[in-house]
C-alpha cells in the first residue's frame, strides 16, 4: 500500500510549528536590550533628580535677609510689605541673589510706577517654563513657584541702574528681572532676581 501522501501529511504540521532557533536568540536578545536599557533610564533619571536636589540645596549664604539683599539689590522694601524673603547663592561664574516680598496690590501698582520708566510697562509670560522648570537658583529654595511658571495676573521686566532716574531707580543697584504677581485679589507678590559678579562676595558664611 502506498502511504506517501499520509507520511507527507503528518510531517507538514510539525514544519510548520518550528520556530527557528535565530528567531528565538533574536527574541531574547531583544528583551536583553529592552530590559538594559530601562534600567539605564531609571539609573539616568534618578542621577538626575539627585543632582537637582543638591542643585536647590547647595551653595546657598547663611545670613542673606531680606534687608540685607534689598541694600545689596538697591530695591527698597516698603514699609507695610509682608511676608518678606531672600536668598544668595555662590556660583563658579556668577551669584545669584533673590528677594520676594508681599504687597496689596494697589501698593504693588504704585511701587513699580516709582520704579519704571515713564511710558514702559510690564509684559505679561506669553511663554511659561512648564512645572517642573528649576533654575539654577530658584525660588523654590525660599518655598515659593518659579515666577517664569506662573501666566494669570503675572507681569515681568528686566531693568538695569543705568541711567534709571525714577524714584526708586535711582538706588538699584544690579541689573535685575523682576516679576510682579497677583496671586489672590488685592494682593501681589513681588519677585526680583539678580545675577551678579562672584568676586563681590557676600559678607556671610557659605552654607555646607
Amino acid at each position: 500500500m502506498d502511504t506517501s501522501h499520509e507520511t507527507t501529511g503528518d510531517r507538514h504540521p510539525s514544519s510548520r510549528r518550528r520556530i527557528p532557533v535565530a528567531a528565538v536568540v533574536a527574541l531574547v536578545l531583544l528583551a536583553c536590550v529592552a530590559a538594559t536599557i530601562g534600567v539605564v533610564s531609571w539609573i539616568a533619571d534618578d542621577a538626575r533628580s539627585d543632582l537637582a536636589d543638591q542643585e536647590m540645596t547647595c551653595c546657598w549664604a547663611d545670613g542673606a535677609t531680606p534687608a540685607w539683599m534689598s541694600g545689596r539689590l538697591g530695591i527698597r522694601i516698603p514699609g507695610e510689605a509682608s511676608d518678606r524673603r531672600a536668598g544668595y547663592k555662590t556660583g563658579q561664574r556668577y551669584d545669584t541673589g533673590l528677594l520676594s516680598f508681599v504687597l496689596p496690590s494697589e501698593e504693588a501698582e504704585r511701587y513699580t510706577g516709582r520704579l519704571i520708566r515713564k511710558g514702559t510697562e510690564m509684559i505679561g509670560n506669553s511663554h511659561p517654563e512648564e512645572k517642573g522648570y528649576r533654575p539654577a537658583a530658584a525660588f523654590g529654595h525660599l518655598g515659593l513657584p518659579e515666577p517664569e511658571t506662573l501666566v494669570r495676573g503675572l507681569r515681568k521686566i528686566s531693568l538695569c541702574p543705568d541711567d534709571l532716574t525714577t524714584p526708586e531707580g535711582t538706588y538699584l543697584q544690579r541689573c535685575v528681572d523682576l516679576f510682579t504677581h497677583e496671586r489672590e485679589a488685592g494682593t501681589t507678590r513681588i519677585y526680583v532676581r539678580s545675577t551678579i559678579e562672584p568676586s563681590m562676595k557676600p559678607p556671610v558664611s557659605k552654607a555646607p
